[in-house]
């Protein structure tokens, strides 16, 4: 119906499993060990989670130089190159693992792919710390190709032994695009054994793909540093949405955005709790924009245990405690 005022309110969406259970170690880890728990960079790429967390008694910090000797830290989602963990154990820490497992699985990849001696095209964001964590598992076979140009120029030292792996939260499309140009190339290309964006990542984008195609406007939840949220924005502008914007918090939607829209998309990234697509979509119904719809793509029911170091309670029990879609619709 003509001018009437509507949210595609697109499913899957916000947390992912491997976020689920990084901040859930990082709470049991508090719960387990007493306040402070120290964290090695953001847990996950969320600043509402990550002011949460300090409010509990999370300290967090740059590198493990920082923590004081013999304390507990927990490593991010996004992984740590071996450096990393040599350096934590040469100070006495006591460290929690939470890497997500299929950044676990790509470090896994890189060290098999340079022991047989190939060499690795690591697709991905340079500074990112998951592309950090990963090249630092192989650093003298890996070499980062930032975007679909590089392709074009990156060179090899054997073309006929050489293989692509990729940051898990990227464009499923642009990467496409940089194995496409790089395969031209390189037409000896290997590719990883298995997808290494990961499926929430993969889940999330075609989500936005058919909002996106319905919508006026598309807002992502998510914050600036949150990679997939920020794909989020750019996949929904490729395929339809007049305009797409990332918020934080509800109070960042602004007026002129709804100016003459009838459809608003509304999504997150994967790192980004639901509570805060609620109050997004409260602020959207104060505005007129009540009718929320949904559009589910895909069921995720991918669940992850907790990080070793905590799977036992301090009576030695085991805690298998189901991680997973705590945000799910």
């Amino acid at each position: 119906m003509a001018g009437r005022k509507r949210v595609l309110l697109a499913s899957p969406r916000g947390y992912c499993a491997g976020v689920d259970r990084a901040v859930i170690a990082v709470e049991k880890a508090l719960e387990r060990f007493g306040s402070p728990v120290y964290v090695r960079k953001q847990i996950v790429h969320n600043i509402h989670v990550v002011t949460e967390l300090e409010s509990k008694g999370a300290i967090f910090v740059d590198e493990v130089d920082e923590v004081p000797e013999g304390a507990h830290v927990v490593f991010s989602a996004h992984g740590v190159s071996p450096a990393v963990v040599a350096a934590a154990s040469d100070r006495g820490l006591q460290a929690i693992d939470a890497t997500c497992p299929l950044v676990t699985k790509v470090h896994r990849e890189a060290v098999r792919f340079a022991r047989d001696d190939h060499e690795i095209l690591l697709i991905g964001h340079l500074g990112h710390e998951e592309v950090e964590g990963t090249a630092g598992e192989a650093p003298d076979h890996v070499t980062i190709v930032n975007s679909p140009d590089e392709a074009d120029t990156v060179e090899v030292r054997d073309p006929s032994k050489v293989v692509w792996l990729s940051q898990t939260t990227l464009s499923v499309d642009e990467t496409m695009e940089t194995v496409r140009r790089l395969r031209a190339r390189f037409p000896q290309l290997q590719d990883p054994p298995s997808d290494d964006i990961c499926y929430a990542t993969q889940n999330r984008q075609v989500a936005v793909k058919k909002v996106a195609r319905e919508a006026d406007l598309v807002i992502v939840v998510g914050s600036a540093n949150s990679s997939n949220s920020v794909r989020l924005v750019e996949v929904a502008l490729e395929n339809g949405a007049k305009a797409a914007y990332r918020v934080d918090y509800a109070d960042e939607v602004q007026q002129e955005w709804l100016d003459g829209v009838e459809t608003v998309g509304v999504t997150s990234g994967a790192s980004v709790p639901e509570v805060l697509v609620q109050e997004v979509l409260e602020e959207l119904a104060g505005a007129g924009y009540a009718d929320v719809e949904e559009v589910r793509t895909a069921e995720e029911d991918l669940i992850f245990s907790l990080p070793k170091e905590l799977r036992q309670d301090q009576s030695g029990r085991r805690d298998e405690r189901a991680l997973g879609g705590r945000s799910r619709a």
